[in-house]
């Protein structure tokens, strides 16, 4: 809300313009009421201590200095983390965003600070996480001069953001927040970028006290449910006699883990996940039939294509999970639950489209199908589950050569945890196999790079999910390869101390692309073969503790060791150079067509 006169703007720009000052000196942090004089900084810190933020990932530079001047009187209110780099800043938020459930924040200078944003960016829009990036710009008179560190960071950022905004007026700053968290948090969530220019961030302005946004005009985050839709879906689901349920992270955004439940309990339905939708429901229900897509279960993918109605929950039909789309399902009667409207039909054509919050649709949903159960057909899943176990799993975690494998080293964790961690993976074979074997007990469990599979995710996001999740235990997942890149992080973990324990299963290969080339390049590992640093020493460079193991007998005391450290922890293991992970569908292959070996 605009409550400054024009001739008020325009004397408090002429009087503040390229004033480097100390805006927060004055007074220290507190609730500032309206119609007070604010800088545009500290009406940022405003904006987010009422909008509930305690946690900012961040890193300085010229052109956010003066909100970084401003943050040095609220350090009692807000806990900044300095990273030590901008891509480990918006990695940790998203972490922090998907433990916490809230809308993780990051700061960034302008030119290099922003443009290293963009990876983070787009993988969180396309995993659908909530964030606020503010980045600090060049003097609005200086925009397009190609000024030392401006970018165009609008119309960077503009193909990998739910929404983005320049502000070159700290008039602007209560209004374009309030609607950056509301479009970042409703409906789909996604990252919102606001970019603020330096003089916008220096010149005052009266403060109009804080209004949050709850509507914007021709947005519409959540479709109006059609319960005749649901009634058609229903009455598809209670003539079904092979019914399978698909559910993504749409369950785990939507808040609606036990609507879920309920639904697939009272329907006797076999219910499959999406590596993002792993935790929504315990491993161990006695509904859950496994993992979906390339390196998923055996039953889940081969009887996609046998179900007679298929009920997709809160998941997008990634080309992961569908293999060939000319092949997919195309027995089935397909019902698609789901809050984006585009995700619908997008890749597969729907019989009964579903739109709306699936905490909405899935109660009525519910109370219109019947109850009923299924034991033939979830025995059937049952069937392939032990082939599988025969073939795949049991030689995975109880192996029978003296190389560790990935597996075993997963199936130890679950004993240890009982379930009851948090796990952070990094992308490659490591991920497959932690969301295969893992288990879980407890929602927002799993994080992980999902549709970018942006490797050096893991290790920031662990951090970031240690951050959100309090007394949780975090656990970081990586390859050696994934690691390496974001490995300047341990200096954040030092710093901060953030407790956070760190797994490198280390197979002295970047093993996926491995895996790939010797299935269907004829072995020709064409700069695979990587070298890793002594991860123990630089650990401890960082002032964290760490062991290397190679052997089967010290597994199990080296990772009890680092979960009962009090602290940080790196433990490396080393795990066989061409293990593979199976099941695997090959790329242009139905889900049918999955390989057991």
């Amino acid at each position: 809300m605009d409550t400054t006169t024009t001739e008020t703007k325009k004397m408090g720009k002429k009087e503040d313009a390229g004033k480097a000052g100390h805006p927060a000196a004055a007074a220290p942090a507190a609730a500032r009421k309206a119609g007070e004089m604010l800088s545009g900084s500290e009406t940022v810190l405003e904006i987010l201590l009422a909008e509930g933020v305690k946690t900012v990932f961040g890193y300085p530079g010229g052109a956010i200095m003066p909100v970084y001047d401003a943050l040095y009187n609220y350090q009692d209110k807000i806990n900044h983390i300095l990273v030590r780099h901008e891509q480990g800043s918006i990695h940790a938020a998203q972490g922090y965003a998907r433990a916490s459930g809230k809308v993780g924040v990051v700061f960034a200078t302008s030119g290099p600070g922003a443009t290293n944003l963009v990876t983070g960016l787009a993988d969180a829009m396309i995993d659908s996480t909530p964030l606020v990036c503010i980045t600090g710009q060049v003097y609005a008179h200086l925009l397009g001069t190609d000024a030392f560190q401006e970018t165009d960071v609008i119309n960077i950022t503009t193909p990998v953001t739910k929404w983005n905004y320049q502000v070159t007026d700290p008039v602007e700053i209560p209004t374009v927040l309030a609607k950056a968290f509301y479009i970042a948090r409703s409906g789909r969530p996604g990252p919102v970028l606001v970019d603020i220019t330096k003089n916008a961030q220096i010149q005052t302005a009266e403060y109009p006290g804080y209004q949050k946004c709850t509507h914007i005009r021709s947005y519409r985050p959540k479709p109006i449910v059609r319960e005749e839709y649901l009634e058609e879906a229903a009455k598809l689901i209670n003539a079904a006699q092979k019914p399978f349920v698909l559910f993504g992270q749409g369950v785990i955004l939507g808040k609606a883990e036990n609507e879920f439940r309920h639904f697939i309990e009272k329907g006797g339905l076999p219910a499959a996940w999406t590596i993002l939708g792993l935790s929504a429901l315990p491993t161990d229900h006695p509904l859950n039939v496994g993992m979906l897509g390339m390196h998923g279960n055996y039953g889940p993918n081969v009887l996609t294509n046998e179900c007679d109605v298929l009920i997709a929950v809160g998941m997008r039909f990634d080309d992961r999970v569908t293999g060939r789309l000319d092949k997919y399902a195309k027995q089935a009667k397909i019902i698609h639950l789901d809050i984006d409207p585009s995700e619908i039909d997008k890749n597969v054509k729907t019989t009964v489209p579903v739109w709306g919050d699936c905490k909405e649709t899935l109660p009525i949903l519910t109370r219109l199908i019947e109850k009923k159960t299924h034991p033939e057909w979830l025995e059937t899943f049952h069937q392939y589950a032990r082939e599988e176990m025969e073939l795949c799993i049991n030689p995975e975690i109880h192996p029978t050569s003296k190389i560790l494998t990935m597996g075993e080293v997963i199936d130890q964790l679950n004993t240890l945890t009982e379930g009851k961690a948090i796990l952070v993976t990094d992308v490659g074979q490591h991920q497959m196999v932690t969301c295969r074997y893992a288990k879980f007990t407890q929602s927002k469990s799993n994080i992980t790079s999902g549709g970018l599979g942006t490797m050096g995710f893991g290790m920031p996001a662990a951090m970031g999910a240690k951050l959100g999740a309090g007394d949780r235990t975090v656990i970081s997942i990586s390859g050696d390869g994934g690691f390496q890149m974001t490995l300047q992080e341990l200096g954040t973990i030092m710093q901060c101390q953030i407790g956070l324990k760190m797994i490198i299963l280390n197979n002295q290969f970047l093993g996926m692309v491995r895996q790939w080339q010797e299935l269907f390049h004829d072995k020709r590992y064409s700069f695979t073969d990587i070298q890793s640093p002594d991860y123990v020493t630089l650990a401890k460079a960082y002032q964290i503790p760490g062991k290397r193991i190679s052997e089967r007998s010290e597994l199990k005391g080296a990772l009890k060791e680092m979960l009962d450290t009090k602290g940080a922890y790196l433990l490396e293991i080393m795990v066989g150079k061409e293990n593979n992970v199976f099941p695997m569908v090959p790329q242009g292959c139905s889900v049918a067509e999955i390989r057991l070996k």
